[in-house]
């Protein structure tokens, strides 16, 4: 293996710790992961809620959240509609749980058995046999253009709530909110369905609570440059920029009439910070005899935030978070800003107890949908691990018992390894409602025996997924030669629709190349696609969509469902199709090092760096670190059946670490032995067994000492 230490300049790690407030060594690493611009890095030093994204800037979300308060307001019926694995699950029970304790009339539903994904013609057929008038898809719908036709015939209004690719054609739903939409501005593309969900249940806790949904409100301010002032203000609306302005004007050169400021100003709630200054400042441009009225809304945000009271813009911004990871210098406006939305956000309680629970939600969706780890999902995942840790929700702490995660230390590898298999395995044994309903239920006795049952589901799954794998596995290896090396295939009537995603992952981690894995029916088709290096399944799905009844997903995981007849067109097709993926190359291995330890950084405390870069995952790998010079101490093998891996201790001088090499114990005495001294290439984790947490290292690669 290749050890690739990056080379970087001492004088950008400098300046990253100067300016972000942190050590070198996370500085360094921040740069060497290229992590270089203030709100990435934000993402990686804050923890803040405040700092996610405005769900109001989700195209459809205002036309979404009007939809559902206009419900709740006249009594309606309104169905949750989801998908069946855990990001499905999640996104189900976060909108029906808030959806119910606001007073809706809310049902939900998710595809059981050998149901389809996404809404139904039947689902909406008795929904509005049952008088229903609105239904909310989460995690699905961008793709169900014929189910949402047939609710407007029928008088059911639609909201898609989703975060699937859409297609070229969108559906005539009432609302459709969505990142990924081609006309969004949001930000991030990246959440997950549960993040989508999570977003718009903040927007309508936003919209209850506070009295400025919808509401516009001006923000305006003066300041002196050179012989001139700088007058700016801004439209907001739901705490979103729609409108910004900016003049710069010498006293007495012109009126308040001549300025693009009086249509701007017109007929709008004006607030400023610090009115009497503001006044004077407007004297001296325009005169004694313009008066601009105004809101001082300074005090109300001392009360709120006592370490902005009494202070100038320009003060308040050399103390502000937000202005420091800003990739632009921001000005007072822009200053006010901030402070005012962090003022309404505090005054209306807006990330309190009941938000930190719906981020436990989207917090597993997000891990177990495999969503990147960077921006607001950091925070997502990384809040919703700390809520879990301190109050759990009901459901989920009824599963965290029975796993044996209860009352310790929860990382992304427990939620991403044990819970999430364990909810994801209702829906592939064709049963997600089970898991719905544990997570929704008030009764502890109905929870106790649900989450008995998800766990007797993860086990069902685990042995079929290994049986399945004797028929899978061969299939594929006897298609690869046939699909030129680019793609495994693996059909077969004996594959469960439930599995044909775990399969998959299994396939491209055997083969290295894309792989399809279809259940057969005797009418219908189903197929679960995974890519592997780098290649982007749209340009193979589109190339077959004529083919398909449904199909969609991401980028690198997606799925179609097609009639049996089209079969042999569909595989001719493939064939063809295959020539045109471009597969990324695989050199050989090269582990990519974060930093170099000396000794005295090698104890415990540097936890402290590893817990700050978590969580990890997609898009973030855990922290892997070089050493050398470190002795040797103590060496056994260790194994279920045979030896083949390594327990050693290493001497690192203050500190002496247990070590794990998986797969190493023919290396023993060959490439390293007891009292050599090695360079080794390692990660750090913390080892849970029989109540107690032991740090220990990972060895990755390991090298005698020149």
């Amino acid at each position: 293996m290749n050890w690739e230490k990056k080379d970087i300049a001492p004088l950008l790690v400098k300046d990253i710790s100067a300016k972000y407030g942190c050590d070198l060594l996370t500085a360094s690493i921040l740069a060497r992961r290229g992590l270089t611009e203030g709100e990435d890095i934000c993402y990686f030093l804050e923890d803040d809620p405040r700092h996610l994204r405005n769900p109001f800037e989700l195209p459809g979300m205002e036309d979404a959240v009007e939809r559902i308060l206009g419900a709740k307001e006249e009594g309606e019926k309104v169905l949750v509609f989801g998908d069946r694995d855990v990001d499905g699950i999640t996104s189900t029970t976060l909108i029906t749980s808030f959806l119910k304790k606001i007073g809706l009339d809310a049902e939900w539903q998710v595809p059981v058995g050998d149901d389809f994904y996404g809404l139904s013609i039947e689902a909406v057929e008795t929904f509005a046999a049952n008088y229903g008038t609105l239904i909310i898809t989460v995690d699905c719908g961008i793709s169900n253009h014929g189910e949402i036709d047939k609710a407007n015939e029928l008088g059911i209004d639609v909201i898609i709530v989703d975060h699937h690719n859409p297609q070229e054609t969108l559906p005539n739903a009432f609302a459709i909110v969505n990142p990924k939409l081609q006309d969004s501005a949001y930000p991030f593309r990246d959440l997950a369905g549960c993040g989508v969900t999570y977003k718009i249940v903040s927007a309508l806790r936003f919209a209850m609570k506070s009295g400025l949904f919808n509401q516009p409100v001006c923000l305006f301010n003066t300041r002196p440059s050179n012989d001139a002032f700088v007058i700016e203000a801004v439209k907001i609306r739901n705490m979103a920029v729609t409108h910004r302005i900016s003049e710069t004007i010498v006293p007495g050169m012109v009126s308040l009439d001549q300025t693009r400021l009086a249509s701007f100003l017109e007929g709008q709630q004006i607030l400023v910070w610090d009115a009497l200054q503001q006044k004077k400042n407007i004297a001296k441009i325009f005169g004694n005899g313009v008066e601009i009225y105004t809101l001082d809304i300074a005090p109300e945000i001392g009360k709120e935030i006592p370490a902005a009271a009494g202070k100038s813009l320009l003060r308040i911004k050399e103390l502000s978070k937000i202005a420091k990871y800003a990739n632009k210098t921001l000005d007072e406006l822009d200053v006010f800003i901030n402070l005012f939305i962090s003022f309404v956000h505090r005054k209306e309680n807006l990330f309190g107890e009941d938000d930190l629970s719906d981020l436990q939600l989207a917090m597993l969706g997000t891990l177990a949908d495999i969503m990147p780890l960077k921006d607001e999902n950091r925070i997502i995942v990384r809040t919703g691990i700390a809520s879990i840790m301190k109050k759990p929700r009901p459901g989920l702490q009824d599963l965290l018992f029975k796993l044996g995660c209860a009352g310790r230390r929860i990382s992304t590898t427990d939620i991403s390894w044990t819970v999430c298999p364990a909810i994801n395995a209702a829906g592939r044994m064709g049963h997600p409602d089970k898991a719905v309903s544990l997570l929704l239920s008030e009764d502890a006795k109905e929870r106790d025996r649900l989450a008995d049952e998800v766990i007797a589901m993860n086990e069902e799954r685990k042995k079929l997924g290994n049986d399945i794998w004797t028929i899978a596995e061969p299939l594929a290896a006897a298609s690869l030669a046939e699909y030129n090396n680019k793609l495994v295939l693996a059909a077969s009537e004996k594959i469960p629709r439930g599995v044909t995603g775990i399969m998959a992952n299994k396939l491209i981690n055997l083969f290295k190349v894309p792989a399809l894995v279809i259940t057969m029916s005797e009418d219908t088709i189903v197929g679960s696609l995974r890519s592997a290096r780098g290649y982007d399944l749209r340009g193979l799905l589109e190339q077959c969509a004529d083919l398909f009844i449904d199909w969609g997903g991401h980028n690198f995981a997606a799925g179609f469902s097609m009639k049996k007849s089209n079969w042999d067109a569909f595989l001719a097709r493939l064939k063809t199709a295959v020539h045109t993926i471009e597969l990324e190359n695989t050199d050989e291995e090269s582990i990519i090092i974060d930093a170099e330890l000396p000794h005295s950084y090698m104890t415990p405390e540097i936890f402290n760096l590893i817990d700050r870069f978590e969580p990890y995952g997609e898009h973030n790998d855990p922290l892997t670190f070089m050493a050398r010079g470190l002795k040797v101490k103590d060496i056994n093998l260790m194994g279920k059946t045979e030896a083949i891996h390594v327990k050693m201790t290493l001497d690192a001088g203050k500190h002496t670490w247990p070590a794990v090499y998986w797969q190493a114990a023919e290396k023993v005495k060959k490439d390293f032995d007891l009292h050599d001294t090695v360079d080794l290439v390692f990660r750090l984790n913390r080892n849970w067994f029989n109540g107690t947490e032991t740090p220990q290292i990972i060895v990755t690669d390991l090298r005698r000492s020149e």
